[in-house]
């Protein structure tokens, strides 16, 4: 019985000095064929860089190259271990099938990022409103988009999630038009007040006469009139007029004696 079980395990001992080589082989050739895909992925984004490519193409080309040589590298890895290549192929070829359809979502955001590529619905660098997340665009990669918002977050968006809603892209025009809202009291006088406003907002820094600003009354509310504002900026300068024409609008109303109308809360006593 012994000397079945030390027959066994010197058998064991010559298979496994027979496959070491070939297995250290395989694990130093997976990590350097690794580390050579990061580099090239990283020089293939320099050198796009400096050239006139899209920039939005170059971080999917990009993680394209970089998941091409990894595939690369890991036949290379199975055909050193000694699995037979064909054969490898026909089984990952059936495993992609089965791990594809289990990961629809992921080929959806992949088409979809080819599909944002082409018909530049937004480009990196664009302003845009996505699903609700307001920001900048600052990559496009094979499956997600990752936007930088005004609050400094970073958002990492599924394309294809991207593209199954509305998408509006701010930087497509040379303006914006900046949406203010100011209450003032009924017994105001409008054309005095309206005068009052647009001076103030034409003091305001980085304010565009054109178009041309405007006040008008956009409702009668509970407490007073409810004027809308409209100053136009560019993209890059619109929290500037936003906070800009807000903080002037109030300085101007205050110095006219004119106050902003607010909800009074009357107590009212019931008696048994």
């Amino acid at each position: 019985m012994n000397e079945k079980i030390m027959s066994s395990l010197n058998g064991w001992i010559e298979q496994a000095m027979a496959y070491a080589p070939k297995v250290l082989l395989a694990i130093i050739s997976l990590i350097v064929g690794f580390w050579i895909a990061s580099k090239v992925s990283g020089l293939l984004k320099k050198k796009m860089s400096k050239s006139n490519l899209d920039k939005d193409i170059q971080p999917f080309l990009a993680s394209l190259v970089s998941v091409g040589i990894k595939i690369m590298v890991v036949l290379s890895v199975a055909s050193i271990i000694g699995i037979q290549t064909t054969s490898f192929i026909a089984v990952l070829g059936a495993a992609t099938l089965a791990v594809g359809m289990a990961l629809q979502g992921s080929l959806g955001n992949f088409a979809s990022g080819v599909m944002i590529l082409i018909f530049k619905p937004y480009r990196v660098g664009d302003l845009v409103n996505v699903q609700g997340q307001l920001g900048h665009v600052d990559e496009i990669q094979i499956f997600n988009t990752l936007i930088t918002s005004l609050d400094h977050k970073k958002i990492i968006m599924p394309n294809s999630i991207a593209t199954s809603g509305i998408i509006t892209n701010l930087s497509t025009l040379d303006y914006l038009r900046v949406d203010l809202n100011v209450h003032v009291p009924y017994e105001s006088d409008f054309e005095q007040v309206r005068a009052i406003i647009m001076a103030a907002i034409l003091e305001t820094p980085k304010v565009l006469t054109d178009p041309a600003p405007y006040v008008e009354i956009e409702a009668f509310d509970e407490n007073g009139l409810k004027l809308c504002v409209r100053p136009h900026s560019t993209v890059e300068d619109y929290w500037d007029v936003y906070f800009g024409t807000y903080r002037n609008v109030k300085a101007a109303l205050g110095k006219a004696g004119i106050q902003v109308p607010y909800p009074v809360r009357r107590n009212v006593e019931f008696t048994k």
